[in-house]
């Protein structure tokens, strides 16, 4: 696989993981799902503030309620002591106070049916949504099932982008291996010619390993005419086999008896 041909696979893999990734349905539910409860929220955030509002008109009814019955008490006490101007000022207090009485009592009536239609939907909405979490609960299963089978499935195939990513690196580090063997092979070659130098070998080492090799090679050549002169049938001297220093004798040449 060239290094074009491996990009291009890698780069297809990437992008339909990200494909996946957007195109996921169990993202898509859980994003509905929020959405629905943001929406109960503010179903809920307005029927609190409808509620409030209509409990506040209740406590200014029942002040209201409170002053009516003080001016009807007040104008009986006023007729009862003669003073018919007073019980007719309280009257009229009163009269006024029952047309205010009844615009609170209008809008209180229009704030219950207003709570009453957002407690109904309210709680449809809530049935609804723990409908729909079920349901997206199953969804999600099921796909994540499938998901894992198809999984299973490429993977014993052999197919798939992650078993594509496994065929890319595998091919990958075939290239290294063979890389690093040619380059081993090279190298060995260019040992052996004297190609390659030794950066770490003192200056004019090569000399010395050549010299050193003839004297060996003289000194074994000596050694060869000297054992064929002295003649097959004699066996060369040695020392005492039990002497502990015969090893400082060794390339000395031969003995004395």
């Amino acid at each position: 696989m060239t290094f074009s041909s491996r990009l291009r696979v890698i780069f297809r893999s990437k992008t339909s993981k990200a494909l996946d990734r957007i195109e996921d349905p169990r993202e898509a539910l859980d994003d509905s799902y929020e959405q629905q409860l943001k929406i109960l929220h503010q179903v809920r955030q307005g029927l609190a503030e409808v509620a409030t509002a209509k409990k506040r008109i209740e406590l200014q009814g029942q002040e209201m309620g409170t002053r009516h019955r003080r001016l009807g008490d007040q104008a009986a006490q006023a007729l009862a002591q003669g003073r018919e101007d007073l019980a007719r000022t309280a009257l009229e207090r009163r009269a006024l106070l029952e047309d205010q009485v009844a615009s609170v009592r209008d809008q209180y009536t229009v704030l219950e049916r207003q709570q009453l239609r957002l407690q109904d939907n309210e709680r449809r909405l809530a049935d609804r949504i723990a409908a729909f979490r079920t349901e997206k609960e199953t969804i999600k299963a099921s796909y994540s099932a499938s998901a894992a089978q198809v999984r299973a499935n490429e993977a014993v195939a052999g197919i798939g982008t992650e078993m594509t990513d496994v065929g890319v690196n595998l091919d990958r580090a075939k290239d290294r291996v063979a890389q690093m063997q040619a380059r081993a092979a090279a190298t060995d070659e260019l040992l052996a010619t004297g190609g390659l130098n030794d950066l770490t070998a003192t200056p004019d080492a090569d000399l010395e390993r050549a010299l050193s090799a003839d004297s060996v090679k003289a000194t074994v050549d000596r050694q060869l005419a000297a054992m064929k002169g002295a003649g097959a049938g004699d066996s060369p001297r040695q020392g005492p086999p039990d002497e502990p220093a015969s090893w400082l004798a060794i390339g000395r040449g031969p003995t004395s008896s």
